[in-house]
C-alpha cells in the first residue's frame, strides 16, 4: 500500500489501521464519518457511560453501555457527515479541512446524504433499545444537533452549543436507568457541557488563524489572550457540577475524593497548554478521552456505594 499524500491527512487524524487499508472510495466515506478519528465518538460516549455508572447500572445494564457506544459511533459519524454537508464551502477555505471528502470532491453530495441516512438508521436501532421515556429524551436532541453547524456563523460560542449536543447522552443514560430526569442527572449533564466547552476551545486553537481569515467564530477567538484562564474556568465549573451531582446522590465528603484524579488532570491540561502551539493543543484535547475515563471511575465508585 502506498503512503497517503500529506495533504490528505489532516493534523488530528489517526490515519492507520482498517481505515488506512480501505480502497480509496470506501475510505472516503470512512473519513467523511471521521472513523479515522475515534476521539470524537469516545468523547460523545463518556457522558452516557457516566450517567449509567452513577445510576448504579454499570453491572446490571452493561448491555446499555455497549448500545450507547454503538450509538455514539453512528451518530457522531452522522453528525460529521451533516456538518460537512453544511460546511462544504467553508471547508474549502480552511487548510485543515479542505481535503475532507465533500470539500475535495471525493464524495458527491448525493452520496453523502445516503451515507447520512444509513448512519441514522443505525442510531434508530440503538433508540429502539431504550424505554419510551429515555427514547423521547434522545429524540429531543435532534433539534440542537441539526442547528449546531450553523452556530459558528451566528455566535462566538459554538462550543457551548456543541456542549449541549455532545453531552446529551448523559440525559439519555440517566433517564433510562433512573426513569426520570430528576437530580443528579441534570447536574451531570451541565458539568459535561462545561467540559465540552473547555476541551473544544483547546481544539479550536488549531484553526484560529484560518477561522479569522474566513470569519468563522469560536470561543478560542473570543477568549483571545485569556484562553488558558477561560479553559480553566470551564473545567472548574465542570468539576463543581459533577461534585454536586455526586453529593446529591451521597452527601459524604469522601465521594469528592473520587473526582480528585480528574480535577488534577484538568489542572495539568491548563498548566501545560500552549495556545500558540497547535500540536500541544491537539495533545491536550486528545487527553480528554482519559479524563472521561477518570470521571467514569468516580461515577462508578459513587454509584456502586450509594444504592
Amino acid at each position: 500500500m502506498t503512503a497517503e499524500p500529506e495533504s490528505e491527512i489532516v493534523p488530528d487524524t489517526q490515519y492507520r489501521g482498517l481505515v488506512g487499508r480501505l480502497p480509496p472510495y470506501p475510505r472516503a466515506f470512512a473519513l467523511l464519518a471521521r472513523f479515522d478519528r475515534p476521539i470524537g465518538w469516545q468523547l460523545l460516549f463518556w457522558p452516557g457511560a457516566w450517567a449509567i455508572a452513577l445510576a448504579h447500572g454499570a453491572f446490571d445494564r452493561w448491555d446499555l453501555i455497549l448500545w450507547i457506544a454503538l450509538g455514539a459511533i453512528a451518530m457522531r459519524g452522522a453528525g460529521c457527515v451533516y456538518n460537512d454537508i453544511v460546511d462544504r464551502d467553508l471547508d474549502r477555505q480552511v487548510e485543515r479541512t479542505r481535503s475532507r471528502p465533500l470539500a475535495s470532491g471525493a464524495v458527491s453530495l448525493k452520496a453523502a446524504w445516503i451515507w447520512l441516512v444509513f448512519l441514522c438508521l443505525i442510531g434508530l436501532v440503538v433508540l429502539l433499545q431504550l424505554h419510551r421515556y429515555a427514547a423521547i429524551v434522545a429524540l429531543v436532541s435532534l433539534a440542537p444537533v441539526a442547528a449546531y453547524p450553523f452556530m459558528k456563523r451566528i455566535t462566538w460560542w459554538p462550543q457551548a452549543w456543541l456542549g449541549i449536543v455532545f453531552s446529551w447522552a448523559a440525559l439519555v443514560g440517566w433517564s433510562e436507568i433512573a426513569g426520570s430526569l430528576m437530580m443528579p442527572g441534570p447536574l451531570l449533564y451541565l458539568g459535561s457541557i462545561f467540559w465540552v466547552i473547555g476541551y473544544d476551545t483547546i481544539y479550536a486553537l488549531q484553526d484560529i488563524e484560518d477561522d479569522t481569515l474566513v470569519g468563522v467564530r469560536s470561543s478560542a477567538r473570543a477568549l483571545g489572550s485569556r484562553v488558558r484562564s477561560g479553559v480553566g474556568t470551564f473545567y472548574a465549573l465542570a468539576v463543581a457540577c459533577w461534585a454536586l451531582a455526586l453529593w446529591e446522590l451521597r452527601p459524604d465528603p469522601l465521594v469528592l475524593v473520587a473526582l480528585a484524579p480528574a480535577a488534577l488532570h484538568f489542572a495539568w491540561q491548563v498548566a501545560t497548554l500552549d495556545p500558540a502551539d497547535g500540536a500541544n493543543a491537539l495533545r491536550r484535547f486528545r487527553s480528554n478521552r482519559f479524563a472521561g475515563l477518570l470521571v467514569f471511575l468516580a461515577c462508578f465508585v459513587v454509584g456502586q456505594t450509594s444504592f
